[in-house]
């Protein structure tokens, strides 16, 4: 069975979460991001991290996020999340994801995510598995840009064509 490349979901956008404009606070996003993508690792690739770091004492940790910030995300708005692998190598992974209004109209975030797998008994990087390789091997859609801010001209062209 092949596994998605690109995998998806929907969630509220919840008031704890808002600013006083009724916003979706900036540092919120994060954990929409994140809350996503853990969830889809274990619906799509059956990947519990949790699971992982109690059980073998390997997950990962977050080294680095660029976001930006492209239109609000609103109280109980229901947006769709979108994230995929687009690099990974012996111990790295980076994943985009990106947040829309619920139709995927409207690009509201987008943000780059490098992890660092972690021995977290031994508090230093580890290598990947084998098997871990495999399943990267099987699911990277790298993009066509190095930097993120190109990353994000290339999301801005494709409005304009649009």
């Amino acid at each position: 069975m092949e596994l998605p490349k690109i995998v998806s979901s929907k969630t509220k956008i919840r008031f704890q979460d808002c600013d006083p404009f009724n916003h979706l606070n900036n540092g919120s996003y994060i954990n929409y991001f994140m809350n996503h993508r853990e969830d889809q690792l274990v619906e799509h690739y059956n990947v519990d991290i949790y699971k992982m770091a109690q059980q073998i004492g390997k997950s990962w940790v977050s080294s680095s996020n660029q976001i930006a910030y492209l239109k609000p995300a609103f109280l109980m708005e229901t947006v769709t999340i979108e994230s995929q692998l687009i690099y990974y190598d012996s111990s790295q992974l980076k994943v985009e994801m990106r947040m829309y209004n619920e139709d995927k109209s409207q690009l509201k975030a987008v943000i780059w995510c490098s992890f660092v797998h972690f021995n977290l008994l031994k508090q230093s990087r580890e290598t990947h598995s084998e098997d871990l390789i495999g399943l990267f091997k099987s699911i990277v859609t790298p993009i066509n840009a190095d930097k993120f801010e190109d990353r994000l001209l290339e999301f801005k062209r494709i409005k304009a064509e649009i």
